[in-house]
């Protein structure tokens, strides 16, 4: 635990007396360090969870972690000087069941590899297409939408694949589930990207 002896606080009013600017400072720098990400691994090295640094220097201290990468900075305790964590690895393994990804016109998107399932392309005017229309009570579900471009979702319009005489490019299904939701739309710091797959990094935008 950080020494709180050794951080001094403005009032509310302006600086507490007797404390000075490079105080509050350094006072302001290790709130924001003990509450920076941590990246926590599971036994088997697969990220399960981020939490805050003083979570992670927690289970450290209980030796139910070790340190495999630490931000830059210090914090200081009573008698030493702690390396805040960046990356901790648990020493048991956390059995998590897998949450099967919510259909979204995101994650067909990410399915499909940003491509239209008609003619193969990539455009940037991509779109949804039910493969049994809607029209035609047409489910919307994942075996029943794919990624198509503007030009080949109004060709095919209102009619299935066979009536408009257009082939899929693959059969759809549900994506399998992904064990790195914990990682979406956050910022991934570079020390992390040793132990996340690019194509994780590729939806984040890291």
């Amino acid at each position: 635990m950080v020494k709180q002896a050794e951080i001094k606080r403005p009032a509310k009013n302006g600086v507490a007396h007797g404390t000075s600017g490079t105080e509050v400072a350094q006072a302001t720098s290790v709130d924001v360090l003990i509450r920076a990400p941590v990246l926590v691994l599971n036994l088997n090295y697969v990220p399960v969870n981020i939490c805050t640094v003083r979570r992670a220097i927690v289970l450290l201290a209980k030796g139910k972690a070790e340190r495999l990468e630490s931000h830059l900075g210090h914090l200081h305790t009573v008698d030493r000087e702690i390396d805040p964590p960046s990356i901790i690895r648990l020493d048991y393994m956390v059995k998590r069941p897998f949450v099967p990804r919510k259909l979204s016109k995101k994650e067909v998107f990410l399915r499909d590899k940003y491509t239209c399932q008609y003619c193969g392309k990539k455009p940037r005017d991509l779109t949804i297409d039910h493969v049994i229309p809607r029209i035609q009570r047409g489910p919307h579900t994942w075996e029943n939408v794919v990624a198509a471009c503007n030009g080949c979702n109004l060709h095919k319009a209102g009619r299935t694949p066979e009536e408009a005489k257009m082939r899929l490019g693959s059969k759809p299904k549900a994506p399998d589930p992904n064990p790195y939701l914990i990682l979406q739309n956050r910022v991934i710091l570079d020390e992390w990207k040793l132990y996340i797959p690019w194509s994780i990094r590729d939806e984040n935008g890291n």
